[in-house]
């Protein structure tokens, strides 16, 4: 909610580049063996999570609509392409990552090192490509007033929200024990990584066909 905020009156390019900034620092921070330093990387890490998904669709769905007058129905396709090949690049991230932690044995925090200059170039890509775009500029507090009223408005928002959170839940939980867990077992996280992303790319193409027009099964 306040990342949104941020974003609108910051501006969605400006928070991209914000993006690519924040972490990079997050992702220094965790060479440190200062617990307040760690701290921070992780206050970072959040913060850059929530641009992450929310400055870089927002921008792009302002660019497809307002600058371009692209079809809306596009939209969607392009998200689930995205989402696709987001899925596919995670496997390989994972493979990466495994290969300079464990072969080459430069340790746990090497994935975070080598993923810096790819951060980097992805915003000084965007300094230089895009266009900057801006939300409504509206109070902090109306904007949780108006969020507020759309859910007790409408039950299926709400029940649609409830849903989301839970879920989401349950993703940060398993996201923060899995690796404690399996590490004392000698598994190779960033394998084990890779197949979690490669279960989401099968379970995202199984979704898109069963939708399409030739099974016609849609969400109830």
């Amino acid at each position: 909610l306040v990342s949104s905020s941020l974003v609108d009156r910051l501006g969605r390019k400006k928070s991209c580049v914000l993006f690519s900034l924040t972490y990079s620092i997050c992702c220094l921070a965790k060479l440190s063996r200062d617990y307040l330093v760690l701290a921070a990387g992780r206050v970072l890490g959040g913060l850059s999570t929530a641009l992450l998904f929310s400055a870089f669709e927002a921008w792009y769905v302002h660019e497809h609509v307002e600058r371009y007058d692209f079809p809306t129905e596009w939209i969607a396709v392009t998200f689930s392409r995205a989402a696709f090949w987001n899925n596919v690049i995670a496997v390989g991230a994972g493979g990466a990552a495994d290969l300079f932690t464990e072969w080459l044995g430069l340790g746990p925090v090497a994935p975070f090192m080598v993923s810096i200059p790819l951060l980097v170039l992805s915003g000084v890509f965007a300094v230089k490509n895009w266009d900057e775009n801006y939300g409504k500029k509206r109070a902090f507090s109306k904007t949780c007033g108006d969020g507020l009223k759309c859910l007790l408005s409408d039950r299926r928002v709400l029940l649609l929200g409830t849903i989301q959170a839970l879920f989401e839940s349950v993703v940060y939980i398993f996201i923060f024990l899995w690796t404690p867990v399996l590490d004392p077992h000698g598994a190779p996280l960033g394998i084990v990584f890779s197949s979690f992303m490669a279960a989401s790319t099968l379970g995202s193409s199984l979704y898109r066909l069963a939708v399409s027009k030739s099974y016609r099964l849609q969400p109830v």
